[in-house]
């Protein structure tokens, strides 16, 4: 199980360090929110801000496009540095074949769903899916509480993705803390976004050293 913090919950007015510790506090991934202000209504990370970070960590970095034609970003960011490109299925354009153009440059690729989409959605992406990520706040802004009828929506989501045969990860974002974590993780997540809950706190790696204590007891998935 993954642990993946998001850079949206970091003091961007000491980006660098934050992105510095969480690799040392032991973080899997780093998590990218990249905002257009019309996707959903606020700004965050830009091409520049990436190419910034990059050479700051080893981790691999994806990048969670809340914007509304993801096709007209991709290009930059990649070269940028970005690993991975998780893109909504409420964007504009042909997302199948955004997703398929993502893979044949190498780079890894998903598929996001808000709380108000419908998990069924994703069935037609999975042969070409490395990640599904499930919502768990409406996207756009940090500190959210998590909505807790969406783990039904994982629990569903999970199902679908046991059914197709590929070994695809399912990413959970938003609301997620050492409080709940273990819940969501027993509804069927394997990789878990954190930005306030990390970022909010002045150790992060206690808090990563917490979650990863109450995902060591989670037993078998509960569907």
């Amino acid at each position: 199980m993954l642990v993946a913090p998001s850079v949206l919950g970091a003091n961007f007015a000491n980006i660098g360090q934050d992105v510095i510790d969480a690799e040392k506090a032991g973080a899997d991934i780093l998590h990218l929110d990249v905002t257009d202000g019309h996707f959903v209504p606020n700004l965050t990370l830009g091409v520049d801000m990436i190419k910034a970070i990059k050479p700051l960590t080893k981790l691999p970095l994806e990048a969670h496009m809340m914007v509304t034609n993801p096709n007209l970003w991709i290009k930059d960011f990649a070269n940028a540095g970005v690993n991975r490109f998780l893109i909504h299925f409420e964007s504009n354009g042909n997302v199948y074949q955004l997703i398929q153009e993502i893979k044949s440059k190498g780079l890894e690729a998903g598929i996001v769903v808000n709380p108000g989409t419908s998990v069924s959605s994703i069935k037609e992406f999975l042969p070409i899916v490395d990640q599904v990520l499930v919502m768990t706040v409406n996207p756009g802004f940090g500190g959210q509480k998590f909505i807790p009828m969406t783990l039904d929506k994982l629990r569903q989501a999970r199902k679908i993705i046991d059914a197709s045969g590929r070994d695809i990860r399912l990413e959970v974002d938003g609301g997620v803390t050492p409080a709940n974590i273990r819940e969501i993780a027993e509804a069927g997540a394997d990789m878990f976004v954190a930005g306030s809950a990390i970022f909010g706190k002045p150790d992060y790696q206690a808090v990563i050293d917490e979650m990863r204590s109450e995902l060591a007891k989670v037993g078998s998935v509960n569907l």
